[in-house]
C-alpha cells in the first residue's frame, strides 16, 4: 500500500500548503502551513504534487503523451484503422506517416504537462525559500535538491521532443512575463548542471520512503540517459560520462535483474529490485481520465473482456508491427511473454469469436499480419501484453510504470562501451540481460563482441497492401545493438528515442511509413504556445 500512500499524501497535504497561510476558521481536514513544520519524514508529502505530473506526461490525459508518441511514431507498434474506429481525425496515421503538425494533441500534451510539472516545482521552491513552507535547514537542502532534479526530469522530456525551449526557474515572475527561448545545447547544459549539482544531496536510500521519487540512483539513471543522448542533443557524444553515471547505480549494489522479466511489469511490481524509478499507478486512486493507465483497454479487442473478466469492454487499437515481431528468435521468451497472440479464449476456456468487421462469426486469433495503418481487421497484429493484465481489471491498471530500470542501466553502459571501442564489455552486459530470456536454449543468450557490430535483422521497407520494398540496412552502425534494445524494451515508450540515436527514425521505412524529413526528430512547438509567447521560434521544418 505504500504507493497508494504516496499518491494520496502528495495531494492532500499539499492542498493545504497551497492555500492561504492565515485562516480565521480552524480546518481540521487539512494541514495549514502556519501550523506545520515539516521534518525529514514529511519530504514525500512536500514533493508529491509535481511527481503526479509525470503520470499525465507519460501516459495520461488523452494518452497522446510521451508513451504513445514514442511508440506509434516508431517501428514497433502502430494504431491502425480498426473496424470499430481508431481514426480520430487521422492523428494516429499522421504519427505513423511522420506527417504531424503543430496542432497535434501529442505536441500539446507533452509541452503543457512538462511545463505544469516545472511550474509545480518552481512553486514549491519559491514557497520554501520565501518561508511560506517552514522547513529545517537540513530538510530544506534535501527537498530543494529533489525538486531541482525532478524539474530537470521535465526538461529532459522537453529537450528530447522539442529541443529549443524556455528555461524557467522562478515562480514569482512579473505580470505578462514571457520567457526567452534557449537553444537545445543551452537546455542540455542546464539539465546537466542541475543534475550534477543536486544528485549528491539526494537520499541514498532505496526503500519505501524513496519509492517513486528521485533518490541518488534514480538521479544517476536520468544523468546517464542525458549523456547517452548527448550526441543527439548537442552534436557531441559523451559516452565516458554515460558509463560513469551507470557505474554509480551498478556499484550501489541496490539493484539487480529480476530472474523473470515479467516480474518488473506485474500488477504489484512496487517491490521489484530492478526498478530504479517508477511512476506509481493504482486502478482506484489514479482512475480518472487524466491519470489512468489504460494500455489493456487500448490494445485488446472487445471480446477479450471475457478473457480477463473485465468490468468494461476493451477498445481495440494498438498492436505490433509485423516486421518487428519477425525479428525475434523463436526461443526468446520475450516473444511469448510480451505479446498476446494466437487464438483467444474466455476465462473458462471457450474459443472467442470475432464480433466486428470481416471476421464477425470467425475465431478471434491474433496473427502477425497487418494490411497497413489505414486498414485492419480484428485479428491483425499481436497485442501488447508486457504489463500484466489482472483478472477483473478496471479501466485503469495498477501496474507502476518503470521509467528507469536496472536492465536499462546495463544496456546504456553496454551501448556507450560499444561506441567507445570496448565491444567486449558491451557483449558481457548484453549477455547478462539476455540470460533470463533463453531458458529453453541457454546457449543463445550469449552475445559476442563481433555480433554486436553485425547489421540489424529488421527487414526495413514498406510492407502493406499498397507496396512492398526493402531498405538497405548496412548503413545502420551497430544494428544488432539496436535490435537488442528493441527486444528488451519493447512497449516501454522509448523506441523513437533509440531510433533517433541510431540514425533510423527519419531514414528507413516500415509498414506504411516512408521517411518524411530529417527535421522530424523533433516535434513542432504547439501552436497554442507560439501564439501565447512571441519569443518562441518554431522548430525548423514546421
Amino acid at each position: 500500500m505504500k504507493k497508494i500512500y504516496f499518491i494520496i499524501s502528495g495531494i492532500i497535504i499539499l492542498g493545504g500548503l497551497y492555500s492561504c497561510t492565515k485562516l480565521d476558521d480552524k480546518d481540521h481536514a487539512t494541514i495549514v502551513a502556519s501550523q506545520f513544520t515539516p521534518g525529514p519524514g514529511d519530504v514525500a508529502a512536500l514533493v508529491g504534487v509535481p511527481y503526479t505530473n509525470w503520470r499525465t506526461l507519460e501516459l495520461g490525459r488523452s494518452a497522446n503523451a510521451i508513451w504513445r508518441t514514442n511508440e506509434i511514431s516508431a517501428d514497433e507498434t502502430v494504431i491502425p484503422k480498426r473496424p470499430n474506429g481508431w481514426v480520430d481525425g487521422g492523428v494516429y496515421q499522421r504519427m505513423h506517416y511522420h506527417k504531424w503538425t503543430a496542432d497535434e494533441d501529442n505536441c500539446y500534451q507533452i509541452w503543457t504537462n512538462a511545463y505544469a510539472g516545472i511550474t509545480n516545482c518552481n512553486r514549491l521552491l519559491y514557497q520554501i525559500d520565501d518561508g511560506l513552507i517552514p522547513v529545517t535547514a537540513a530538510t530544506k537542502v534535501q527537498v530543494e535538491a529533489e525538486l531541482k532534479v525532478l524539474r530537470a526530469s521535465f526538461y529532459y522530456a522537453l529537450i528530447d521532443f522539442f529541443g529549443n525551449v524556455p528555461i524557467i526557474t522562478k515562480f514569482d515572475v512579473p505580470a505578462g512575463f514571457l520567457p526567452a527561448q534557449s537553444t537545445r545545447a543551452q537546455v542540455y547544459t542546464f539539465i546537466i548542471s542541475e543534475l550534477t549539482t543536486n544528485i549528491p544531496l539526494l537520499s541514498a536510500t532505496n526503500d519505501a520512503t524513496t519509492y517513486g521519487r528521485f533518490n541518488q540512483w534514480a538521479g544517476y539513471a536520468l544523468l546517464a540517459k542525458m549523456y547517452l543522448n548527448a550526441g543527439v542533443y548537442t552534436g557531441t557524444p559523451d559516452w565516458a560520462d554515460c558509463i560513469t553515471a551507470c557505474n554509480q547505480v551498478i556499484n550501489s549494489g541496490l539493484y539487480t535483474l529480476e530472474p523473470v522479466q515479467a516480474s518488473v511489469f506485474a500488477t504489484e511490481n512496487q517491490n521489484s529490485k530492478e526498478i530504479v524509478f517508477s511512476i506509481p499507478f493504482d486502478n482506484v486512486y489514479t482512475a480518472d481520465g487524466s491519470t489512468a493507465w489504460t494500455l489493456h483497454m487500448e490494445t485488446l479487442e472487445p471480446e477479450n473482456q471475457a478473457t480477463y473478466n473485465f468490468q468494461n469492454s476493451p477498445w481495440g487499437g494498438i498492436c505490433a508491427i509485423p516486421q518487428f515481431i519477425s525479428t525475434f528468435d523463436a526461443d526468446d521468451s520475450r516473444l511469448a511473454d510480451n505479446w498476446i497472440q494466437g487464438q483467444q479464449y474466455s476465462s473458462s476456456g471457450a474459443i472467442l469469436i470475432g464480433q466486428l468487421g470481416a471476421y464477425t462469426g470467425k475465431p478471434l486469433a491474433y496473427i502477425n499480419q497487418l494490411p497497413g495503418v489505414d486498414s485492419s481487421e480484428e485479428v491483425h497484429g499481436f497485442r501488447l501484453g508486457k504489463y500484466q493484465i489482472a483478472n477483473g481489471e478496471l479501466v485503469g491498471m495498477s501496474n507502476d510504470f518503470p521509467l528507469f530500470r536496472y536492465a536499462d542501466i546495463l544496456m546504456m553502459k553496454a551501448e556507450a562501451s560499444l561506441r567507445s571501442g570496448d565491444a567486449g564489455t558491451a557483449a558481457t552486459l548484453v549477455t547478462q540481460v539476455r540470460q533470463r530470456d533463453f531458458a529453453s536454449n541457454p546457449a543463445k543468450a550469449t552475445v559476442t563482441a563481433a555480433q554486436l557490430s553485425q547489421p540489424t535483422v529488421y527487414d526495413y521497407g514498406l510492407r502493406n497492401h499498397l507496396a512492398t520494398t526493402h531498405d538497405v540496412v548496412s548503413d545502420i552502425q551497430y544494428g544488432r545493438m539496436l535490435d537488442e534494445l528493441g527486444w528488451e524494451f519493447a512497449q516501454e515508450g522509448r523506441r523513437r528515442q533509440d531510433l533517433i540515436r541510431f540514425g533510423v527514425f527519419t531514414t528507413k521505412s516500415w509498414l506504411s511509413h516512408s521517411p518524411n524529413g530529417t527535421y522530424r526528430t523533433l516535434l513542432p512547438i504547439p501552436t497554442s504556445a507560439i501564439q501565447t509567447n512571441g519569443n518562441l521560434k518554431q522548430n525548423t521544418g514546421y
